[in-house]
């Protein structure tokens, strides 16, 4: 443990805080445990480092988790694609194994800041920051993802639909470390399917001002079997469009419009932020065209079409 001091006239440094390096996850959770809610986990730090300099945030502890080998990893376990939560986005980004699940997460890692932010920055830490305007969380939550936790009491799965609770704010527990992300095979030998992340951005790397994480599947008449649509940057959480998905599943792709399909994903949309950077109608306008342009990219993957693009910034 050390004792670390940091101070600058113009407050542009760390409060002071004690640092830690835990061997195993088990001794993670067990900090965690005895220090309480003034401890806070650091993984990649993308994210944390710049609110501590800041000052937004203040913890008294630090608990850096990013040597733990336990965490990382990308390996298929069943029917389902394991992820561990130490994994650095680059390599998710690199990852061949990420196409058992779709390659919907290697689409997505690009857009992710810069390659030097995904080089440290860790999907876990992604998704436990719960940033709304974040690629990663709105990708769990379209894929049904299963996170997985330990604590001192033992371990639990939690699904996406009930990890994201507010702005920055999970169900995790104070004493819980994310330590995997569980998401599901998708086609079979008789399905064709699609992927593709976009969003539109000030600038390439900047957190987007509104996003769509979409994938299609298409049994063997060309009719949608599943669709998936998350939506980032037009809540305080990443948002699922529900209702688009089962407006279109069970319909040919002739009988569904892109357009169309992008205006009913944001249609029941309440809440939607405004800022600096766009007002709530704004945000609405864009998402609706960012799902229309990834819904038709994932149609000409799945069809075969040429010159789809299944991933990108628009701006």
């Amino acid at each position: 443990r050390v004792r670390v001091r940091m101070q600058g006239e113009w407050r542009v440094k760390p409060a002071p805080f004690t640092y830690h390096r835990p061997d195993t996850a088990a001794d993670a959770v067990g900090l965690l445990a005895e220090l309480g809610d003034g401890a806070k986990l650091l993984a990649g730090g993308q994210s944390l480092v710049p609110m501590l300099s800041l000052r937004l945030a203040v913890f008294d502890d630090l608990i850096d988790i990013s040597r733990l080998d336990e965490l990382v990893g990308i390996e298929r376990r069943g029917d389902h694609l394991w992820i561990g939560a130490g994994t650095t986005e680059a390599a998710v980004e690199r990852s061949t194994e990420g196409a058992l699940s779709g390659p919907v997460l290697s689409r997505a890692s690009p857009l992710i800041g810069h390659r030097q932010i995904r080089n440290r920055g860790t999907i876990g830490g992604s998704i436990a920051h719960a940033d709304p305007a974040a690629e990663y969380p709105a990708v769990a939550l379209a894929f049904d993802a299963e996170l997985e936790a330990v604590s001192p009491r033992g371990t639990r799965t939690i699904a996406a639909a009930d990890f994201f609770t507010g702005f920055w704010s999970t169900a995790l527990d104070e004493d819980e470390l994310l330590t995997g992300v569980r998401l599901p095979m998708w086609g079979t030998p008789s399905t064709r399917c699609g992927f593709a992340v976009r969003e539109i951005a000030r600038r390439h790397g900047d957190f987007a001002i509104a996003g769509a994480a979409v994938a299609l599947e298409l049994d063997g008449d060309d009719r949608v079997s599943r669709a998936a649509i998350g939506l980032f940057g037009l809540g305080s959480v990443p948002l699922r469009a529900t209702a688009a998905e089962t407006a279109a599943t069970g319909r040919t792709l002739t009988e569904l419009d892109a357009d169309d399909v992008g205006r009913a994903a944001v249609a029941d949309l309440d809440d939607v932020p405004a800022d600096l950077h766009g007002s709530a109608a704004y945000r609405v306008r864009v998402g609706a065209v960012m799902v229309a342009r990834a819904w038709a990219d994932v149609a000409a993957e799945a069809t075969g079409s040429t010159g789809s693009t299944q991933g990108g910034t628009d701006g």
